[in-house]
């Protein structure tokens, strides 16, 4: 994470970009030639969608060596570790810039390479997915992160399948997703005391192909979002090792689709998918 500390705003208006991926929306800084700090409060006001809202603020940081760092918070002002959509939508920004179609981002010390296909298609490998109940999925000692099962859920939804790409996510398999009610489990499971972290959580329905996979999810510290890459590459991981969905699959969100491929002689998980225009804004603070 960030050792930054966002604690004073040195100006009353901030120009910024709004993009989003899928619906999945963001709020994006570029502090590469000014320092704009912010607090935690600043960035609740920020989130809160009575006034410009977003699913995570994006920070981008001074490049180092070709490589942009990025700093991630969510609408709660907590920082994050990684976000697939607005990391996609951070390199096509990026290569606006700089005409370049391979873009190096940094985030949570994890470098993410970016490739941009046509216009506003953008790919990324998200890097290598974890499993283990350690640090890289902070859970109960002594659970097995591939079989989570919690008690007010278990006899309906089954067990859970843990996997981290950047954050971490719980998955659970189902027939129909869209009648889960997110909004009362979600943050049940986000805040169970299994995960001292909190965790992200995705309700998946998988195709009779298994290769299509329509998903339900709940983010920490954001809520319901329309769509979201890391639960999306998770989700295929936890589906394939599972033997329930082939190793590329297309993830449906309500917005659109994103490819999600899991390239087992590597073991990095590659994200395909479209991002929005460019809008600049002005923050008021």
């Amino acid at each position: 994470m960030s050792t930054n500390n966002y604690t004073t705003l040195s100006m009353p208006e901030i120009n910024a970009f709004k993009m989003d991926g899928l619906g999945n929306d963001f709020v994006i800084i570029d502090r590469r030639k000014n320092e704009i700090n912010l607090s935690k409060e600043q960035i609740i006001k920020i989130g809160n969608r009575n006034n410009v809202g977003f699913d995570q603020i994006i920070f981008i940081e001074k490049e180092d060596k070709g490589i942009f760092p990025i700093t991630i918070f969510n609408p709660d002002g907590v920082e994050i570790g990684a976000c697939g959509n607005g990391s996609r939508c951070i390199a096509y920004l990026i290569s606006k810039e700089n005409n370049q179609r391979s873009i190096k981002l940094e985030a949570d010390k994890k470098i993410l390479e970016a490739e941009i296909l046509s216009e506003k298609l953008v790919r990324i490998n998200m890097g290598l997915p974890e499993f283990k109940g350690d640090k890289s999925i902070p859970i109960k000692e002594g659970l097995n992160p591939r079989k989570v099962s919690i008690d007010f859920i278990e006899k309906e939804y089954g067990s859970g399948i843990c996997v981290n790409v950047g954050n971490p996510h719980i998955i659970f398999f189902v027939k129909d997703c869209e009648k889960i009610d997110i909004k009362k489990i979600g943050p049940k499971i986000e805040n169970h005391h299994y995960f001292p972290e909190r965790i992200n959580v995705t309700f998946a329905e998988v195709s009779d192909d298994c290769k299509n996979i329509k998903v339900n999810v709940w983010e920490r510290g954001a809520g319901q979002t329309k769509a979201c890459g890391t639960a999306a590459c998770a989700t295929v991981v936890a589906g394939y090792l599972n033997q329930l969905t082939e190793k590329i699959c297309n993830v449906h969100f309500k917005e659109g689709t994103l490819e999600i491929v899991y390239d087992l002689g590597g073991g990095n998980v590659y994200m395909t998918g479209p991002v929005s225009d460019i809008k600049e804004i002005t923050l008021k603070i």
